[in-house]
This record gives C-alpha cells, sequence and structure tokens, in this order.
C-alpha cells in the first residue's frame, strides 16, 4: 500500500510539473491536474493540500537533485580544491534530460514563486557545503578566514542573484566584467592570494 501511494504521488507531481511546464503555475488549475492523472479530488487532496503544495514537492525534487549533486563532488578529495569548488558550483545547474525545459519552466515570470524558493533552498544547502571545501583550504594555507560560512553565504548569494538573467539583464561584455570583479573580490574575501583564483574565470567559461 504504501509503495502504490507513492507511485500515486509521484504519477501526480509528474504530470502537474508537464501542466506548470505548459501552462505555467498559475494559468494551471486543481481540475487541469485531476483531469490530467485521472482521479477524483479527494485522491489529490489525500497527496496535497493544495497547489501551492505540490509546487513544494516539486521545488524539494529539484533542489535535491541539484545539492546531491553538489555534495557528492564535495566530497571527491581526488579534485583540486579550487576546481572542486567550480564544480560544486556548477553542479547546482540541472544537466540530463528535461533540464534545458525544467530551467526555463522555473524561470518563466508565472512561476517567480517557484524561481524564488528555489534560490532560497540553493542559497541555504550550497554555502554550508562550500564552506567545509573552505575550510579545508584554510588547514592548508590556501585561504585565511575566520568566517569561512559567513563568506560562502556572501559568495552564493550575490551569484545566485546577480548571475541570474531574470534579475539582472547583462550583456556578455558586462557578465565577464562582473565575473572577473567577483573573482577579484572572492579572493580578497578569503584572504586568498592574488590571482589565486583567477582559472576560475577560464574553467567557468569552459563548462
Amino acid at each position: 500500500m504504501r509503495k502504490e501511494a507513492e507511485e500515486r504521488k509521484n504519477e501526480i507531481l509528474d504530470r502537474a510539473d508537464e501542466l506548470f511546464h505548459i501552462k505555467g503555475f498559475d494559468g494551471t488549475s486543481t481540475n487541469d491536474i485531476l483531469e490530467k492523472v485521472g482521479i477524483a479530488r479527494g485522491t489529490l487532496y489525500h497527496h496535497f493540500k493544495s497547489k501551492e503544495d505540490i509546487m513544494d514537492a516539486l521545488i524539494e525534487r529539484y533542489s535535491d537533485r541539484l545539492l546531491n549533486a553538489a555534495q557528492e563532488v564535495a566530497k571527491d578529495k581526488t579534485i583540486p580544491l579550487v576546481n572542486r569548488i567550480v564544480r560544486v558550483v556548477m553542479a547546482v545547474k540541472l544537466s540530463g534530460d528535461n533540464s534545458e525545459e525544467i530551467m526555463e519552466h522555473i524561470h518563466r515570470p508565472q512561476n517567480a514563486l517557484m524561481h524564488q524558493k528555489i534560490q532560497k533552498i540553493i542559497i541555504n544547502g550550497l554555502t554550508p557545503i562550500l564552506a567545509e571545501i573552505i575550510s579545508e583550504g584554510i588547514e592548508q594555507g590556501i585561504f585565511s578566514t575566520p568566517y569561512p560560512y559567513e563568506c560562502m553565504e556572501m559568495v552564493v548569494t550575490y551569484a545566485n542573484t546577480i548571475f541570474d538573467d531574470d534579475i539582472v539583464p547583462m550583456t556578455n561584455e558586462e557578465r565577464s566584467k562582473r565575473i572577473k570583479a567577483f573573482i577579484f573580490n572572492v579572493e580578497r574575501l578569503l584572504g586568498a592570494k592574488s590571482g589565486s583564483l583567477m582559472s576560475v574565470i577560464q574553467m567557468l567559461s569552459n563548462d
């Protein structure tokens, strides 16, 4: 029974995700979801209290995938520390089947609430993962700061807003200049040797 309930719950999420992609969150009604899944209203409310509850479950699904990928990279000590930081950051970009559609879906104006909630999850989830790597770098003498968590909180918050085209539209030239300024200031924030993180620019450009 538990397996059947979980399968039904995932089916509701899958069909709702398809509808949100086509019609947007605001444009999708509860009746649309009921019709798409082919279930009674009582069955839907057994699993989810509201359409907003469904959206929150989808956000959790997206964010779990992103943060689990980042955590796996962070644990791989065979990757040089600076490279690992970049790969962790890049891991929070969806990849694989339907990734472009998912990201386009999240960034649509009618899905602004979903976008905002995912940003919050990424900031709160990615910061401790990166802070642990920074602490490792402090032990190795690469960085020097008494505030590894707070530094990463500032870095992730800035990167997650300024480099989001929905919030700050930029030309390629403007983006390139901001990335250089960003790395320049991150070096100082972390107490790193001047120029030691500039290779990050090339890594980000190649990804």
